[in-house]
């Protein structure tokens, strides 16, 4: 990781934390929305993390979300969980999140999501996780993760299709 991403990430974390009721949790790249990006507290033994969020492409061409940049852990990955003759499955997709034309995309538990591994230290609820989506097509944006409680699925207590 690059010096100037460093100091970004590091500039968006201070943001964050300043600014944290009027903190907006929906971005715009291009033609894509990213809509509140979020991931759990984790204990303090953990070295993994996910991240969801809600994608939009609001545009007229598909793009791919294909990968993410964090000072927050060693190494992320996109992931999908599925179900296959009942049992779940997680595998990693090198290839990225597909955001087809005109589509919303969403990254929540069971499902698409982000892997942090390697994690620097525990999320902690209350915290921001600063970051980089890069895309195929709308280029890098830098968000940040809202870190809610142990457990939860999205919707504790958060209206996220209001933010």
């Amino acid at each position: 990781m690059n010096r100037r991403f460093a100091l970004m990430t590091a500039l968006a974390a201070l943001i964050a934390m300043t600014t944290a009721p009027a903190f907006a949790h929906k971005y715009k790249q291009g033609s894509l929305e990213i809509i509140h990006p979020w991931t759990r507290a984790t204990p303090k033994s953990a070295k993994v993390g996910g991240g969801y969020m809600t994608l939009i492409n609001r545009g007229d061409a598909a793009d791919r979300l294909v990968s993410i940049e964090t000072a927050a852990a060693g190494k992320t990955e996109l992931h999908e969980m599925s179900t296959e003759h009942g049992v779940m499955k997680m595998r990693p997709l090198p290839q990225g999140i597909a955001i087809p034309a005109g589509e919303t995309v969403t990254l929540a538990p069971g499902g698409f999501h982000v892997m942090f591994l390697e994690l620097k230290a525990p999320f902690a609820e209350g915290e921001k996780v600063p970051a980089r989506l890069v895309f195929e097509k709308a280029g890098a944006i830098d968000v940040v993760f809202a870190v809610e409680k142990m457990g939860a699925r999205g919707g504790d207590g958060h209206q996220h299709g209001g933010h």
